[in-house]
């Protein structure tokens, strides 16, 4: 990419001004990649060391923190291709300001990624604003723009309402949507990202889980993700049924289903062994946390 000083043209076209009102803020998590690339929109996606979202058609981004590695920007890498086509053109946000130190080799993986995929990214990316971290470390992000030359307009930034501003979006939607991924982005921190990763994965395979599957895909050997587990205060099963009983809440509240069909799809093999685990998770039965939990306001 270009200098990220001084690159860009002025004002947002007309077209980029219009795509950018009403938009919706990404509040409800994709399960799994394949289901956030086949419908990213008000959405987002996690990783060990990131978060990408999608707030509207015409706006998305993503962030990084901790120290992300070779694995976690592979990952990352995956789920950029959202963006490239069928994408509406867009523009994006990328937030690098929580990034404690950066990996050569993971930044090795991202030109690699990106290279041969500028023209296919100039065809839906706008603009794209990079919000860097202070000192050393902001340095050498920022030098990212320099090892890859896009074909949109690029610049870093220390203020994130000014990158904003810069993207096209007024006043007060930049508070309303920084303050969305702040939180959004401070709550997936604030549990241990392997623990994120991990009901990620679980969630999308809870008709059929295999710990030596579900390792793999995390990068490690069972082994490895078992004493991590153990490190944490935690264990495959307890992580497994906390994921089982938060599908099973969402589907007793969004839908009529059947206790058997919720049983069924959330991996149980069946309604007694998926009341037993519900009630020991919730201290009360499937139908009186529906009944319960309907009756709200």
């Amino acid at each position: 990419m270009s200098d990220p000083a001084s690159t860009g043209p002025g004002p947002p076209s007309t077209w980029e001004a219009r795509h950018f009102q009403g938009y919706a803020t990404p509040v409800r998590s994709a399960e799994g990649l394949d289901d956030y690339l086949r419908d990213p929109i008000g959405r987002y996606l996690t990783g060990e060391n990131f978060l990408h979202w999608y707030a509207t058609p015409g706006i998305c981004g993503f962030t990084l923190w901790g120290r992300p590695g070779e694995a976690q920007i592979h990952r990352l890498t995956q789920v950029l291709d959202v963006e490239l086509a069928p994408a509406a053109p867009h523009v994006s946000l990328v937030d690098a300001r929580r990034v404690e130190a950066p990996d050569a080799n993971g930044l090795s993986i991202l030109v690699k990624y990106m290279v041969p995929r500028i023209s296919g990214f100039s065809r839906t990316v706008r603009r794209q604003a990079l919000l860097r971290p202070d000192g050393m470390t902001g340095a050498v992000v920022a030098g990212f723009y320099g090892l890859v030359n896009s074909a949109w307009p690029t610049q870093s930034f220390s203020d994130p309402m000014e990158s904003l501003t810069w993207l096209g979006q007024s006043e007060s939607e930049a508070r309303t949507l920084l303050d969305e991924l702040n939180e959004l982005v401070t709550q997936v921190m604030g549990q241990s990202p392997l623990l994120g990763e991990l009901r990620r994965v679980l969630r999308s395979r809870l008709l059929d889980v295999n710990l030596a599957e579900v390792a793999r895909e995390l990068g490690m050997s069972e082994r490895t993700l078992q004493r991590r587990l153990r490190e944490s205060g935690t264990s495959f099963q307890t992580e497994l049924n906390t994921v089982q009983v938060r599908t099973a809440q969402a589907l007793l509240l969004e839908s009529d289903s059947k206790l058997t069909a919720v049983a069924v799809e959330v991996g149980c093999a069946s309604l007694q062994h998926f009341s037993g685990l519900f009630r020991k998770m919730t201290g009360e039965s499937p139908s009186s946390w529906r009944a319960r939990h309907r009756k709200m306001p």
